[in-house]
């Protein structure tokens, strides 16, 4: 692979020692689907693909070793602290570059804010957001084909990115969730670009 610095045979042996077998599954069909999106949106299928493959790498670590890695490596608002299940994606990201050498920032982007997103977010980056909830192994078809036909449309990645959001926030309430205000503002910014 072109954008890391050990092979693919040998990132897809590390996956699947590190991940359990749904989460290894669910890396090759996000992907394979990040993949066909760069494709469908002229993007770079290459990056894509390696932001796809290693985007939840450190999805089975401990919270504590996300945590600790976190608290000794990067710089993570505490807004995003908010819900564990966040964590891994800086990590991932921390990962992607320190375990796999990829350097190149629009995947390391792309991997860091595949979970909550951020505002100005760029076409690379929404097909790495989508291809996480849409890929063919692990995510219900009936949701997947929705999504697609929005992505089928005129601004179909904002409208896609929208519906997403509506649904996450939908989920958020119904669990009893807190909802980070960084997800209300990308919600708020989506619906100007949806409805221009």
């Amino acid at each position: 692979m072109i954008y890391t610095k050990v092979s693919e045979k040998e990132i897809k042996e590390w996956l699947k020692n590190n991940l359990n077998e749904e989460r290894y599954s669910h890396s090759l069909g996000t992907a394979e689907c990040a993949k066909e999106l760069a494709h469908q949106f002229n993007l770079n299928e290459e990056k894509a693909y390696t932001a796809g493959l290693l985007h939840d790498c450190a999805k089975c670590f401990t919270n504590e070793k996300l945590l600790k890695i976190i608290h000794d490596n990067l710089d993570v608002h505490e807004e995003e602290m908010l819900n564990y299940k966040t964590l891994h994606a800086p990590v991932s990201a921390f990962y992607a570059k320190e375990q796999f050498g990829v350097d190149d920032k629009e995947i390391l982007s792309a991997i860091r804010w595949h979970t909550l997103g951020k505002l100005e977010m760029s076409d690379f980056e929404k097909i790495i957001f989508l291809a996480d909830k849409i890929e063919p192994n692990t995510r219900d078809k009936e949701y997947s084909a929705i999504i697609k036909s929005y992505l089928e449309e005129e601004n179909g990645l904002n409208k896609a990115m929208l519906k997403c959001y509506k649904e996450t926030i939908k989920s958020l309430v119904k669990r009893d969730l807190k909802i980070c205000l960084l997800t209300i503002e990308i919600y708020n910014k989506l619906e100007d670009l949806v409805n221009v």
